[in-house]
C-alpha cells in the first residue's frame, strides 16, 4: 500500500497561503518549500502541496477550476475530538477563511469545515468508534 500523501492544490498568492496555514498553527517543510510551491505538513506522511496558479499549470494541460466557483474536490482530515474540529474551523475563519456550513452531528461522527483563501473545502471530522456498533453484533 501506499506509504505517503501528497495532495496538490493551485493557489493565487504564495504569502497568504502560507499566513494563512501558518495562523492555524500547521507547519511547512522548508526542504519542498520555495517561492512557487510550499508542503503543508498535515500529519505523519500527509502533505499538501501549495502550488502557485503557474506552477501547478506545468502538471497539467487541463485548465485549473476556480475552487471558488466549483468543487474539484472535498479532503477531510480526521481530528481527535470534537473540540478540535471546532477549534481548527475558529483559527481558519479567524485567518480570513469561511465555514460555508453548519456543523453536522451524527452521533458517532462529528464534521465541519472550511474554505481557505483560494476556496478549496477542507473538511474536518472526529469519528467516534465506541458510539459504532460492531457489525458483528447483535446490537
Amino acid at each position: 500500500m501506499h506509504q505517503q500523501i501528497f495532495v496538490n492544490l493551485p493557489i493565487r498568492d504564495m504569502a497568504r497561503s502560507r499566513a494563512f496555514f501558518e495562523a492555524m498553527g500547521y507547519a511547512f517543510n522548508p526542504q519542498f518549500s520555495n517561492e512557487q510551491g510550499a508542503c503543508l505538513v498535515l500529519g505523519e506522511n500527509l502533505f499538501a502541496m501549495l502550488l502557485v496558479h503557474e506552477f501547478f499549470q506545468g502538471f497539467t494541460g487541463k485548465p485549473i477550476v476556480d475552487a471558488r466557483q466549483g468543487t474539484e474536490l472535498l479532503l477531510c482530515l480526521s481530528c481527535s475530538s470534537r473540540a478540535e474540529v471546532d477549534a481548527l474551523v475558529a483559527k481558519a475563519v479567524a485567518a480570513g477563511g469561511s465555514a460555508p456550513r453548519a456543523p453536522q452531528d451524527h452521533g458517532f461522527m462529528y464534521a465541519h469545515g472550511f474554505e481557505d483563501l483560494d476556496g478549496h473545502i477542507w473538511e474536518l471530522c472526529f469519528m467516534d468508534t465506541s458510539a459504532c456498533a460492531d457489525p458483528g453484533s447483535d446490537a
